[in-house]
């Protein structure tokens, strides 16, 4: 049973001691029901947001949430352009564990509702490289997970491996793809960067400034550590009209080596949470979420059957930068483009969409300019069916894990 906000307001009191909450209400966080939360008003005129943790998978993303955080000192946050929240407590209960940060103010965006054109895809694509940007000591002096290009690179392996030992009906065009992938030396030769571990686009708040969209702060941090700068771009597939500004404004603000196999790297890993979702599927032995991404997973081979990812890397570098020159320095018209979603919950659209999938597309794609990877209308019947009648346990759980895949 979910904990009411009066029982969340005392559990600030034990982490906070001294704290006078004067107020609380509900948090609803569209968070597959893995936390509980509220938003506490304490008597010095502060809010603060209080998350418990209702499983084991919760409360150990909850311990990486408070060591990210902590990680982040003040100088730290001095290089980011955005906020981030402030770790006031952190308490182990037998109920679960709790931590208690300040609360942000800002609304969230889906990927698949973010804009093209200036204003919030060009302020999460310059936000996630000021993340890209911070020194690789921030990461190592806190203990969090730092991998090496190789290591990224047998992880997806060792998932290959899960995904064809399994026995499931994964189509063999899909193992294929991913293997060419895989074996192509030349999307591996990136350099590691602090990352958010696989960020998404409701991960960051966004406030209105002068008429602008503009990313105000950032909530999401347990994935933080040392890694593929790509993993926190695959969310790009689900946003086909902002994709382009996103990865624009990305390049332009990174002061790292241009790295033209980015995009497709990104593109890869958003393909590989449909074999991550059966994995899991598997190792819970829950047939329901396997069958559900077996379903998705032909889709898939569906929609890419007369794409090639990598031809995508197939140019030079300059291709990459010439991605630069598209980010617009100016709203492309008079329309609004300020976003006027206040009352939008980031979790009403999953990063998975669903779509009736009826046979290969119509019409194959420009052999030379292989599509983006259109995700933004496939979503499972866990992820779909979010706000409806949620009784049975099996249905809770897809949609808890397929959730935690989306966000880790």
């Amino acid at each position: 049973m979910a904990r009411s906000p009066l029982t969340l307001a005392a559990t600030v009191t034990s982490a906070l001691p001294g704290a006078s909450v004067v107020d609380v209400r509900a948090l609803t966080e569209h968070a597959a029901g893995r936390f509980d939360s509220a938003v506490a008003s304490l008597a010095d005129g502060s809010s603060v947001v209080v998350r418990v943790a209702v499983d084991a998978d919760a409360a150990a993303e909850l311990d990486a949430e408070s060591r990210a955080l902590q990680a982040l000192t003040g100088g730290v946050r001095a290089l980011l352009p955005f906020a981030a929240p402030v770790l006031h407590g952190r308490l182990a209960q037998q109920s679960g564990t709790a931590v208690v940060v300040d609360h942000l103010p800002g609304y969230r965006v889906d990927a698949a509702h973010v804009p093209s054109g200036r204003g919030a895809a060009t302020s999460l694509g310059a936000a996630i490289a000021a993340v890209h940007a911070l020194p690789e000591s921030v990461a190592r002096a806190g203990g969090l997970p730092c991998l090496s290009a190789v290591q990224v690179r047998d992880d997806v392996s060792r998932l290959l491996d899960r995904v064809a030992a399994s026995h499931h009906r994964v189509p063999v065009s899909l193992l294929s793809r991913w293997s060419r992938a895989l074996a192509a030396d030349r999307l591996w030769l990136f350099e590691p960067t602090v990352t958010l571990g696989g960020t998404t686009a409701d991960a960051f708040l966004i406030e209105d400034r002068g008429g602008v969209p503009t990313v105000s702060g950032l909530l999401v941090w347990h994935g933080l550590g040392v890694g593929d700068p790509a993993v926190d771009l695959r969310w790009l597939s689900s946003a086909p009209d902002a994709a382009d500004d996103v990865l624009g404004a990305y390049l332009s603000a990174s002061a790292r080596t241009p790295d033209a196999a980015l995009g497709v790297r990104a593109r890869l890993y958003a393909e590989l949470e449909f074999a991550k979702w059966l994995v899991h599927g598997h190792d819970a032995g829950a047939d329901e979420i396997v069958e559900d991404a077996v379903g998705l997973l032909t889709a898939l081979a569906d929609t890419v059957v007369d794409d090639d990812l990598l031809a995508e890397d197939g140019s030079d570098i300059d291709d990459a930068l010439a991605l630069i020159g598209r980010v617009p320095v100016a709203p492309a018209s008079d329309a609004d483009t300020s976003l006027q979603t206040d009352a939008y919950q980031a979790g009403d659209t999953s990063l998975f969409a669903e779509a009736a999938v009826d046979g290969p597309a119509a019409s194959a794609p420009d052999p030379e300019e292989t599509a983006p990877l259109e995700m933004s209308d496939w979503v499972s019947d866990s992820a779909r069916d979010q706000d409806d009648d949620r009784d049975g346990d099996a249905d809770r759980a897809a949609e808890a894990a397929l959730r935690r895949w989306a966000s880790s």
